[in-house]
């Protein structure tokens, strides 16, 4: 129930945010940064060659080689150096997830929702307190919009626009707990043909 819970947390953050994965691998205070931080202060390349890929590890100890040559003259191109190291590494990170590398993101601006939390959890080796806000937050988004559509539902026989409210809530409560259940990784029964579930929720209001 804890890998269900937190599977839907993670994905769904993914689901409903492009930006999510950015907000924390492209971030002075991220866990890359931290790595580039770690390795360059001791002079140990292997302790960031975990977060790219196989391929691109050449690069990276080029790219470390040369920082920590230029790091020996101290001062502005100390700082230079580091900051090149940082990029170039976060950007050959995020290439290998196929998401665009838009720069650093300075340290004091926030994650998206859950992600210090779930470092917070790994770090200490405890899920109560992630899976608590969690199911906070999924149960008020799923009772919310159910409740929108049960209350449209008694008027939507009274006119054409109260009929649309409710088709409105209708739509926006099964898209919300579909992506739920897809970032949880739910299989969908296949109908006649071959096809998996419903796609257009909009035609087929009960």
């Amino acid at each position: 129930m804890k890998q269900l819970f937190l599977g839907i947390f993670v994905l769904s953050c993914t689901l409903l945010s492009t930006e999510f994965a950015a907000a924390h691998c492209d971030s002075m205070k991220g866990p890359v940064v931290a790595a580039a931080r770690q390795a360059l202060e001791k002079g140990d390349v292997t302790l960031v060659l975990r977060w790219v890929r196989p391929q691109d590890e050449r690069e990276i100890r080029e790219a470390f080689r040369k920082t920590l040559e230029v790091r020996r003259t101290g001062g502005v191109a100390r700082e230079l150096a580091d900051r090149y190291f940082f990029e170039t590494l976060v950007r050959i990170h995020r290439a290998s997830e196929g998401a665009p590398y838009t720069g650093l993101r300075s340290a004091d601006v926030p994650f998206e929702p859950g992600v210090e939390e779930a470092d917070k959890a790994l770090e200490s080796g405890d899920l109560k307190a992630l899976m608590k806000g969690l199911h906070g937050i999924l149960e008020s988004g799923l009772k919310t919009r159910f409740d929108r559509v049960v209350e449209t539902k008694k008027e939507a026989d009274a006119s054409v626009n109260s009929g649309r409210a409710y088709v409105a809530a209708y739509v926006e409560f099964l898209h919300y707990a579909e992506r739920l259940f897809q970032a949880a990784g739910a299989k969908g029964h296949k109908q006649a043909g071959g096809a998996s579930g419903d796609r257009d929720h909009e035609q087929h209001v009960p």
